[in-house]
């Protein structure tokens, strides 16, 4: 039975310290080194995880959009969005394709 457990740091954290025998406080570190990593390396360009999947920035347009309940539409502002995609060999792990 699989237990709905949210990804947080922390519970990363302490996995990685289960699996390797790190104390907590190291693997919170690596955890948080892995992070800043990724989120310097995805301002300039597409962050590659070979056989996991890709993370890539995507910028995203003004629009209109509608409350659906008052009909009432108003304008999204322009944003900038982190877009996941994953790899077949991960998909094929997960039986998605």
């Amino acid at each position: 039975m699989m237990v709905n457990k949210t990804l947080g740091k922390k519970y990363l954290a302490e996995i990685l310290k289960k699996r390797t025998g790190y104390s907590l406080l190291f693997s919170k570190k690596l955890i948080d080194d892995l992070l800043e990593i990724i989120k310097f390396q995805i301002k300039d360009n597409k962050v590659i995880f070979k056989n996991f999947g890709s993370f890539e920035i995507l910028s995203k347009k003004k629009r209109l959009g509608r409350n659906p309940k008052t009909k009432e539409t108003f304008e999204i502002p322009q944003r900038i969005s982190i877009k996941f995609v994953a790899s077949k060999n991960l998909q094929k792990k997960m039986n998605f394709q």
